[in-house]
């Protein structure tokens, strides 16, 4: 049996770029159940970074991992991380108040910009000017290529000598000494932590390893593309979100991607979109916009897992000696991987908060499982 330092169970975004970032350092291989990583919840992502977005701890983490999107290690990845998007959060003349509230927060003031209506025309001509009272612009908003940054962690890892096995389901795990032996079906790996990376399936490899359940709350989130609207220039139009996330749009290849942001509980599966939410999307966007969708062209859907707090969960389980926590990301797995992977990496090996995680502002009490205890 290989003396593996770490064992990272989960194979997407979170649980590469934490297993590319400590192998670094230690000996560490990555067990992923499915026959290539990233099938669930990286590979259906909608793929924009926003340091604006999400509670106060996953902005932090977005803005320590800006630098990294904007300038990757070399030979990271082929083409850029990062492409330039913005993102226009509108508001009817009801939503006013909680676009200010959104607008005033003291790490999102200095990020965004109020826009008038002329400009708010000019950024997104199909949205209707009777829907939009009030907006405002985070111009530094960007797509984000998850292809590219989940293969670059995961290149990085076999380079530093990681390795990935993927149909490799957890069915056991154990106290071996002071050591974890994680079994599945075709081996065992022994090492004295092991990272729970496995997205919907995280309380289930707790309770398998002996440790509670944090309460996680796998959520569906169904996106879809229509054809856009002949006559309009949308190429470079910004990501438009619902200040209260009933619904957000952006270009996609050719098309427009469109959510009504639904957040359907549901059990860790393989999440397919529900015909309901894909009307009330249409339904949504119509309503804002001048858009008449004909035709569906593709749709899906993806599980976005949440703490109870929906804040992440990242450190040592406080029952279970070497059992580390990597969940709850909430659909911001993305956009937060590089500052996760950093941090992961310095607790894993009982190093201080890294300085830049510091500097932007990450409490680790608001991220730590013992929050839960």
């Amino acid at each position: 049996m290989i003396p593996w330092d770490v064992v990272v169970i989960g194979g997407g975004i979170a649980g590469a770029s934490a297993a590319a970032c400590l192998a670094e350092h230690l000996r560490v291989v990555v067990l992923e159940r499915e026959t290539q990583p990233g099938y669930h919840a990286t590979g259906r992502s909608a793929a924009l970074f926003s340091e604006t977005y999400g509670g106060a701890a996953v902005r932090a983490l977005s803005r320590a991992s800006r630098g990294y999107f904007r300038a990757p290690p070399a030979g990271f990845a082929d083409a850029p991380l990062a492409t330039d998007r913005g993102a226009l959060f509108i508001a009817r003349a009801d939503q006013t108040a909680a676009l200010d509230a959104f607008a005033g927060a003291l790490d999102v003031a200095p990020r965004v910009r109020s826009v008038s209506a002329a400009e708010v025309k000019a950024l997104v001509p199909i949205l209707r000017p009777d829907y939009v009272a009030a907006a405002v612009y985070e111009r530094e908003a960007a797509d984000l290529d998850v292809h590219g940054l989940h293969h670059g962690y995961l290149r990085l890892l076999r380079a530093r000598g990681g390795e990935l096995r993927t149909k490799a389901d957890v069915i056991a795990i154990e106290r071996s000494g002071d050591r974890l032996r994680v079994r599945t079906e075709a081996a065992a790996f022994e090492a004295p932590v092991v990272v729970n990376a496995a997205g919907a399936w995280a309380d289930d490899v707790a309770v398998c390893a002996g440790a509670r359940p944090l309460g996680l709350s796998p959520r569906r989130r169904t996106a879809l593309t229509v054809d856009a609207p002949a006559g309009y220039a949308l190429t470079n139009a910004p990501m438009t979100i619902d200040i209260d996330e009933q619904f957000y749009f952006k270009p996609d290849a050719g098309r427009l991607l469109l959510s009504p942001a639904d957040e359907t509980p549901s059990a860790p599966c393989d999440a397919k979109p529900d015909d309901l939410d894909v009307a009330t999307a249409v339904d949504r966007v119509e309503k804002a916009t001048i858009l008449e969708v004909t035709r569906i062209a593709s749709k899906w859907a993806g599980l976005r897992t949440f703490a109870p707090d929906r804040a992440p969960v990242i450190g040592f389980d406080a029952r279970v000696p070497g059992l580390f926590w990597l969940a709850g990301q909430g659909g911001y797995g993305i956009q937060t991987a590089p500052a996760i992977a950093r941090l992961v990496t310095a607790l894993v090996r009982g190093h201080d908060l890294p300085g830049e995680l510091d500097d932007a502002g990450l409490r680790l009490a608001d991220v730590s499982p013992a929050r839960f205890c």
